[in-house]
């Protein structure tokens, strides 16, 4: 069945390039792509097999993420961050469970997990109050997921939750003018003094233990991996297929170049542009190589019922962090060596160079912090696992 769901999504790859500028100029996917994906069953991927999902391998996730990339950024971008979604409600208490898909199984929520709102404990929940910036794809989607503060009634921090709200209850405040993954709409939530249930929260602390209560209904491996391994994975899948759809523009465009700068030479005779197409294309490989290695070991932990130890889990932040800059790296190779008309409107080229370089400032792709946490595990440092 997941093939049948990669092999869908092939299929809409041309329409999804031909649809790139449009996403550009509306500033949001446009309902086509996002139609089409369902379609395919895409968004099922990783929501559990009792709420009509596939509960599916992350790599076939991550594989079509990659491939939705290659052909338009913003739309991988926002499919890999609203397709991981059912992942994280499938580990909340089976009370939010139904309420998200009881009724209808295609529900789809979006996300800022950044603790920029504030909740007060109140009987039986939350009241939660304050703006998220940057909740990409919320105009196709009904719920949200959103990081808060915790505090108590005398003004004290005592949790990291994540909160899920219905669309009722939140705003989303259009300010998405970017010159890079201008399609994502990736927009403003305002909550206001809204209730949230004890049920439809999620405490950070049990996401980093690889725990929630929904893994009492949801018994797959696939809910017992790192909410940081998976979801960080979302952030550098897209960049690998921007570098994928690059790589394969520029070789296609080299093919037909003559360099008149150079008497006329035929740029596919370069021997320069051979090496630069071979370093590209090895960056590209090592990134996408490691990502599914790193998942892979860690899924070979849990299959064998053994916890996954913290080196391995920092090890995935390491390569990831590493990957989304090997991506970019290889899409700079690629841009430099093109030409002027790379320069042009409309070349998938010049806004896969523009959408990488804005997903490499997603804070999820901050090198130092992931890379500093790795070094300081080596040295014998006392690392937080929570966070990895």
């Amino acid at each position: 069945m997941t093939q049948a769901v990669l092999d869908g999504v092939r299929d809409l790859l041309p329409g999804l390039r031909e649809r790139a500028d449009e996403a550009e100029r509306l500033r949001v996917v446009p309902d086509a792509n996002i139609k089409e994906l369902e379609e395919t069953g895409f968004f099922k991927l990783l929501q559990p097999r009792r709420f009509d999902g596939h509960e599916a391998d992350p790599v076939d996730f991550y594989t079509a993420v990659r491939d939705i990339a290659s052909a338009c950024g913003s739309t991988g971008w926002v499919s890999s961050v609203v397709g991981v979604h059912p992942w994280q409600v499938a580990l909340f208490a089976d009370e939010a469970q139904q309420a998200v898909w009881g009724e209808d199984t295609s529900t789809r929520l979006s996300s800022s997990y950044a603790p920029t709102g504030k909740a007060v404990v109140t009987e039986g929940g939350y009241r939660l109050s304050g703006k998220w910036s940057f909740s990409s794809g919320a105009d196709h989607c009904s719920w949200v997921l959103l990081g808060g503060l915790v505090f108590d009634g005398d003004g004290n921090v005592v949790d990291f939750k994540t909160f899920m709200v219905p669309r009722s209850d939140y705003a989303i405040n259009d300010v998405w003018h970017m010159v890079g993954l201008a399609g994502t709409g990736s927009n403003d939530i305002v909550v206001e003094d809204v209730f949230v249930p004890e049920a439809f929260t999620l405490s950070m602390g049990e996401t980093g233990s690889c725990r929630g209560p929904g893994q009492a209904q949801n018994t797959s491996d696939l809910y017992k991996l790192p909410f940081h391994s998976i979801f960080t994975g979302t952030i550098t899948t897209p960049i690998i297929g921007m570098a994928m759809g690059a790589y394969a523009e520029h070789v296609e465009m080299q093919q037909q170049r003559s360099r008149a700068a150079y008497l006329g030479e035929k740029a596919s005779k370069d021997p320069f542009a051979m090496v630069r197409i071979a370093r590209a294309s090895s960056e590209i490989d090592a990134a996408w190589a490691l990502l599914v290695g790193n998942i892979r070991e860690e899924q070979a932990h849990v299959a064998r019922g053994e916890q996954i130890p913290l080196r391995l889990r920092l090890k995935v932040r390491r390569d990831q962090v590493i990957g989304s800059q090997r991506a970019i790296d290889a899409i700079d190779e690629l841009f430099e060596a093109s030409g002027g008309r790379a320069l042009t409107q409309g070349t998938y080229l010049q806004r896969a160079w523009r959408d990488a370089h804005a997903g490499r400032v997603h804070a999820a792709n901050d090198p130092e912090r992931a890379l500093q946490m790795f070094g300081a595990h080596e040295f014998g440092h006392k690392v937080d696992p929570g966070m990895y």
